[in-house]
């Protein structure tokens, strides 16, 4: 039996990593089936906010990468309507699969110059339709989707949700019938080990956050949320920094920050170092706006790591689970509870959020069911 042919588009892939989830995700997908799918990535030369191809990466021609998944990363010149065209036209692709909303070349062009045909287009939407996300430059995006929708883009198209928030979120902002797959993001291919453990003294806390410094991110509201603990906290701060002024904001609240809470940034960090980052703190704290899924999350569990965050996210009643805490961004003093709770903790309740988190993250990294959907949505 033929392998399924899968175009995709996507504005970065590896070994670009800056970008967080979408690239994760996609990276995620080609590790668990590069074997059984034949997949043709088209994606950019450079790393999110980068102004030249840093990794020397093969512009402008299809290249073998190293889970048989063939590439094409395009130049900013070798971008056009003739060549996304030809690359559309010179397969007969099974599946065009379109990864997020709003990029002009990874989007838009695609679904234009597809509009009307019969060939088979899945959007992936990322989490950009939930509400959190909807709700920075509202309307822009409403406009944008509205002149989608009159000019036929969306029309035959299908979508695919990680969760039932976005099953409804599509439903909500592309049309109640449209087709749309339930298939969750696929999780990152691990050894099984056990959980590492840490030291954890009653009133010393260290925090990490693996995230853009970014309204949606919500870095700014952590940081506030320290203001009022009592204790030694180290707060390491891992991202790219999207938006100076807003940086310049959180960096004003750092300085405000009474004596013992410390809050580090450290820049972008390559994904390979993640897992040494999670298990050298005691918990990640990244209170976004809204994830589809969350990936640093997952990984955050499957370390052993209790998560403090909102819920907003398919990461939902970790308290009843012992795996940490989901709140809501209109109670942030329950935020500012669950931190102190850390801080005071001592290593043998600790050591029970090690164990809580570690299972949770375990059950859902061992389960085979999202790897066989994700096939299923491509083997129509």
């Amino acid at each position: 039996m033929s392998k399924p042919k899968v175009l995709v588009f996507i504005d970065w892939y590896k070994p670009y990593f800056k970008a967080g989830g979408p690239v994760r995700s996609l990276v995620n997908l080609v590790d668990h089936l590069g074997a059984r799918v034949d997949l043709h990535i088209v994606t950019g030369d450079r790393d999110y906010i980068a102004t030249s191809n840093e990794a020397g990466v093969p512009s402008d021609r299809w290249t073998k990468a190293d889970a048989a998944e063939q590439v094409w990363y395009a130049s900013p010149g070798g971008r056009s309507m003739q060549v996304w065209r030809s690359i559309l036209n010179e397969q007969a692709w099974d599946v065009v699969y379109i990864n997020g909303m709003y990029s002009r070349w990874s989007n838009i062009v695609p679904l234009w110059l597809l509009r009307g045909s019969a060939q088979r287009r899945i959007v992936a939407v990322r989490g950009m339709l939930a509400a959190g996300p909807m709700r920075q430059g509202a309307l822009k995006k409403r406009l944008f989707l509205a002149v989608m929708k009159a000019l036929g883009c969306f029309k035959g198209v299908e979508f695919q949700a990680t969760n039932t928030d976005e099953v409804a979120d599509i439903r909500r902002w592309i049309g109640p019938d449209v087709k749309v797959h339930l298939v969750q993001n696929l999780a990152r291919k691990v050894s099984s080990t056990a959980p590492p453990t840490i030291v954890k003294v009653p009133g010393k806390l260290k925090l990490v956050s693996l995230a853009r410094i970014a309204e949606e991110k919500n870095t700014l509201f952590a940081i506030l949320r320290l203001a009022d603990i009592q204790g030694k906290v180290r707060f390491d701060l891992y991202g790219t920094v999207y938006n100076e002024a807003y940086f310049a904001r959180c960096k004003t609240a750092i300085g405000d920050l009474p004596e013992g809470i410390e809050v580090v940034w450290h820049g972008q960090l390559p994904n390979e170092e993640g897992v040494r980052v999670l298990t050298d703190s005691h918990a990640l704290f990244m209170p976004s706006v809204g994830e589809n899924f969350g990936h640093t999350m997952l990984e955050a569990l499957s370390v052993g790591r209790p998560l403090v965050i909102s819920d907003r996210t398919p990461w939902k009643q970790l308290e009843a689970s012992g795996a940490g805490w989901d709140l809501p961004l209109e109670d942030p003093v329950r935020f500012t509870d669950a931190l102190q709770q850390l801080v005071d903790m001592d290593q043998s309740a600790y050591d029970r959020l090690i164990k809580g988190a570690y299972m949770l993250g375990s059950r859902y990294l061992n389960d085979p069911v999202p790897v066989e959907l994700t096939f299923a949505m491509f083997n129509r």
